[in-house]
């Protein structure tokens, strides 16, 4: 056993062994600078480049708020309690009264129904009074010199760059969530370049201060995912112990985000209705020619269609998607 130990030793300290090892980063400072020269040899003014990443430090904060998001450590009904709070629906319901006219125009555009819009608004900024108080570019260049997502989020920090320079919105006043997600609708910088839409017609794309421009954004981002209007996202089901066994053929996806490879392939309603799938209350699954796909989060299950694959587009996370949904459900 000594010897087994002394071996065993020998092996993990091997060159071999070290040579897999990631390099060690340099400095921030350092790798700051490299980020700030290809700024430039990207074609993007020193003036920006001084209001933007000159000086910038690494928020502890945000890399600790990385590794424990709520989506991936919490429950899904101790999720929905704390988000879907009463009064978040009241107000969800407020704002669908008030907005009746604009959200029928959104809806008339791009074919998304008025309790998703909500829905996403209210649990991205509890419809827009928490934008998040992070600079935008010090939260980013935190989270590209993480090494968890590095290239990730400097694409995102050149992004930022492009909105700037394009006068969306002065670098001074663009702040978020630690993730560096702007405005009511907590778009990263890549999105809002793809998405935001100027609704009001006001020559700006602003999701900092517009109703019009944030609830149009929304629809027009899961429109260009692929949103299909007068469809469901889906409903709660009963699967029992019988109809688990007998829909265990059915393969889990492949492909994806990480959400979406813990969701079953499609089937027909049909195929699910015959190996003994009911609704919540017990009753039959309607007729429906739309494919559905089983998703079990918590201990409940849901059989979800396409548009529910929008929602996570949006956050690729069950506890995300199924509150946005199931909070729709109480603003239609």
């Amino acid at each position: 056993m000594r010897l087994a130990a002394v071996l065993l030793s020998a092996t993990i300290l091997t060159p071999q062994q070290d040579a897999v090892q990631p390099p060690p980063r340099p400095p921030f400072e350092e790798w700051l600078q490299g980020v700030i020269d290809e700024a430039r040899a990207r074609g993007y003014s020193d003036e920006l480049i001084d209001s933007t990443l000159t000086g910038l430090t690494p928020i502890q904060r945000v890399v600790e708020r990385d590794s424990s998001q709520a989506e991936f450590t919490i429950s899904l009904d101790r999720y929905f309690a704390t988000r879907i709070t009463p009064r978040v629906i009241r107000l969800g319901r407020q704002h669908a009264m008030e907005e009746r006219a604009l959200l029928q125009r959104i809806r008339a555009e791009y074919g998304v129904p008025p309790g998703i819009l909500l829905a996403i608004w209210g649990l991205e900024s509890h419809y827009g009074d928490f934008t998040g108080a992070y600079p935008v570019f010090q939260a980013l260049a935190t989270l590209a010199y993480a090494p968890r997502r590095a290239d990730f989020f400097r694409g995102e920090l050149f992004k930022a760059l492009s909105i700037v320079q394009s006068g969306f919105i002065d670098a001074k006043t663009m702040t978020g969530s630690w993730a560096g997600a702007m405005g009511q609708p907590q778009f990263m910088p890549s999105s809002y370049l793809q998405n935001a839409v100027d609704f009001d017609n006001d020559g700006l794309r602003d999701i900092w201060h517009s109703k019009a421009d944030t609830l149009a954004s929304i629809a027009s981002y899961l429109k260009n995912a692929g949103w299909e209007p007068g469809q469901t996202w889906g409903r709660e089901v009963k699967v029992s112990a019988a109809a688990r066994e007998a829909i265990a053929r059915i393969p889990m996806r492949d492909a994806g985000c990480s959400a979406k490879r813990l969701m079953t392939e499609r089937r027909p309603l049909d195929i699910w209705r015959e190996a003994g799938v009911r609704l919540k209350s017990g009753e039959p699954l309607p007729v429906s020619d739309i494919p559905a796909s089983l998703v079990d989060v918590g201990g409940r299950s849901f059989l979800v269609y396409p548009n529910y694959e929008k929602i996570l587009d949006y956050n690729c996370a069950h506890l995300y998607a199924l509150s946005v949904a199931m909070l729709a459900d109480r603003l239609q």
